[in-house]
Parts: structure tokens; C-alpha cells; sequence
């Protein structure tokens, strides 16, 4: 099979060519070993791989008093083309424990 003109990002079932046997253009194929024998030619050739910028800060706990979370993202700077490697988690998520001095005068 070729990927000569079929070449997919990410992990997509249908994106394959046949051939003796099955084989796959998809991004990954590389993982699962079972890739077209001219992917590397067709498809990781103009592959870019995603691009993120840093964390940004944290938000605020999302309880005044007791348990709550808090949150921050990161933005892609430059997005997958071509079957090139996916963008990481964009965001975060932690526990927190809201503690405002009033919450313990609670009536």
C-alpha cells in the first residue's frame, strides 16, 4: 500500500491503503508499528509537531471556604499539521482549600 495521497493527523482508523496487507498513513501507525511502507517519505516530510506556550498562572480557588479547585492553561502557539505530533494537555487542574478569615464566623 502507499500514502502517496493520503497522508492523516492523529489516530484515524480509515486512513489507510491497501495492499497485502493493511497498512496505515495516519500519524499513528508509528506507535502501532504498522505504517505504509512509504509514510516516512509521504507523510513525516512535512509534518510539524505542535508548539505550546507556557502555563499561565494560576486562577484563584474556586471556594471561599473549604475545598475547591483552581486552574491554568497554555495556549498553542503553532497547531499540528501534516500527521505531526498532537498538542499536549492545555489545561490544569488542582485542588485547593478555600481559607477567607471569615469563614470559620459563619453564623
Amino acid at each position: 500500500g502507499s500514502c502517496r495521497h493520503r497522508c492523516c493527523p492523529g489516530r484515524n482508523n480509515a486512513c489507510w491503503a491497501p495492499g497485502w496487507a493493511r497498512c496505515y498513513c495516519d500519524s499513528y501507525c508509528q506507535r502501532t508499528g504498522d505504517c505504509c511502507q512509504d509514510y516516512l517519505a509521504m507523510c513525516r516530510r512535512a509534518a510539524v509537531g505542535c508548539a505550546v506556550g507556557p502555563w499561565g498562572p494560576w486562577s484563584g480557588c474556586s471556594s471561599q471556604c473549604g475545598i475547591g479547585s483552581r486552574a491554568r492553561s497554555r495556549q498553542v502557539t503553532v497547531p499540528p499539521r501534516h500527521g505531526g505530533d498532537p498538542c499536549p494537555d492545555l489545561k490544569q487542574r488542582r485542588g485547593c482549600l478555600g481559607q477567607r478569615p471569615t469563614c470559620g464566623t459563619a453564623k
